[in-house]
């Protein structure tokens, strides 16, 4: 895969932007992902019964170490970090584990099992990084594809306001203001010239809270008591505990995290247009792992790759890996000022599902992208494809059909893009490879002949 250089014959992955440019760029990509931040403490939170000042506690340090991942994952140092623009946060994956783990032996067997998962996967990196030729053009345009239909319901339930079983879900108001959001991202992006056009889901954030609070529709309060500045201690809850069931529980949770990972890291590739082999799967792999370590000793959770970010990259095209990494020093910053983090927090979920059903369908566009590449006349492909996105839909659209099953299913099965993808993955070795000695049709364009492109998903 190749791309055009910039003027300055950088990659657009390591061009450094003007400072006011990247400040701009960087609180866009904040902004887009906050409320997943949020939301991983709080259910927890909820499930285990904690205090309201150990949820405060606990969003403080997320905003913090998701901050501290963004920059192990961006910038990097030898053997950590992909050096893509990638954000990372805290995962849903690990919740229903987290809370059983929680349950059984309190908040420090959790951070125990988090520290524990992220040492195997700094130590099994390497060794699932080489399993990167199982993500032909037909797997990972798959999994791509099903990462943004995954994400539509999030933004769907954001524009209604959150919880579906709430009484003012889907009020007149919420889709208004969701409506007006898209809208002007929608103008913007169209009609914008330049820098106006790639901020424009930044202003539509903007723009739909200031209506939101002009209707009385955004609430400011938190806003108002929180703390200027203040942090959580490392080990705040108590020094970890290493307990068999839990470790080896949370193991499974970072081998799904590894999966989502790396499919998410062949989709930024795709994305900026940059090769992506085995060592940067390995290293951005190493890079999950290191975070989750940190985020056990900083009162957090597992950490993957956040696709809706990778939407926005997309959308925008300003592909710099630094523009990201503004985007972690921006996080790092609401973890120490309480303030600034209760402002964040204060986005109307309408205003943020307005502009996530832009991002999110964009994901989903680049695997259609991808899977253009692949030969559809083919049966095998087409089956691959037709059966992975069946199998990852079900999570989303009947979220009870699992729930008999054993837990560790369960974990699995619940990820639509974990389902999908291994899935695609299987169906791949079984169709394309398995006592095949022809080259994968899975790697051949619509046209005859192999896709130049084949080789980005080989390592």
């Amino acid at each position: 895969m190749t791309t055009t250089p910039t003027r300055n014959n950088v990659h657009p992955v390591d061009e450094v932007l003007p400072v006011q440019n990247m400040i701009a760029f960087g609180l866009q990509h904040v902004l887009s992902m906050y409320a997943g931040i949020v939301a991983v403490p709080l259910i927890l939170a909820t499930a285990l019964g904690l205090a309201p000042e150990d949820l405060v506690r606990i969003i403080g340090a997320s905003f913090f170490m998701c901050g501290v991942a963004t920059l192990i994952q961006t910038i990097g140092f030898k053997g950590f970090g992909a050096k893509l623009p990638i954000v990372q946060g805290t995962t849903f994956a690990a919740v229903a584990t987290m809370i059983a783990i929680g349950k059984a032996y309190g908040l420090p067997g959790v951070y125990g099992a988090v520290i524990a998962g992220g040492v195997l996967t700094v130590l099994l990196a390497p060794y699932f990084s080489k399993l990167l030729r199982f993500f032909p053009p037909v797997v990972a345009g798959t999994v791509i594809l099903m990462i943004g239909v995954s994400l539509m319901p999030v933004a769907i339930k954001w524009a209604g306001g959150g919880n579906p079983a709430a009484e003012s879900f889907g009020n007149p108001a919420s889709l208004g203001l969701a409506l007006l959001t898209m809208i002007i991202v929608l103008l913007l992006t169209r009609f914008g010239k330049g820098f106006l056009s790639r901020v424009s889901v930044l202003l539509g954030l903007v723009i739909g809270t200031i209506v939101a609070a002009i209707f009385g529709l955004a609430n400011f309060s938190g806003v108002a008591t929180a703390a200027w500045f203040g942090f959580t201690a490392p080990f705040h809850f108590g020094t970890p505990t290493f307990a068999f069931v839990p470790v080896l529980s949370m193991l499974l949770v970072m081998l799904v995290v590894m999966v989502e990972t790396t499919a998410d890291i062949l989709a930024i590739g795709e994305v900026v247009e940059k090769d992506v082999d085995a060592r940067m799967v390995a290293n951005g792999l190493r890079a999950d792992g290191l975070s989750t370590v940190l985020g056990g000793v900083f009162n957090v959770f597992p950490f993957t790759a956040f696709a809706q970010n990778v939407g926005l990259v997309r959308f925008t095209g300003i592909k710099s890996r630094f523009v990201v990494a503004v985007a972690g020093i921006i996080l790092m910053l609401l973890g120490f000022i309480p303030k600034l983090s209760a402002l964040v927090s204060s986005i109307p979920l309408p205003v943020l599902g307005g502009a996530g059903l832009v991002l999110f369908g964009t994901v989903a566009a680049a695997g259609v992208q991808t899977l253009s590449k692949v030969n559809m006349n083919d049966t095998r492909n087409l089956t691959i494809v037709a059966v992975s996105v069946a199998l990852g839909v079900i999570p989303s659209t009947v979220p009870t059909l699992y729930e008999k099953l054993p837990e560790q299913v369960t974990l699995v099965l619940d990820s639509g893009i974990t389902s999908a993808a291994i899935a695609a993955i299987l169906l791949n070795i079984l169709f394309n490879i398995v006592g095949n000695n022809t080259p994968h049709p899975s790697s051949l364009a619509a046209s005859t002949g192999h896709a130049p492109e084949a080789k980005d998903f080989h390592g």
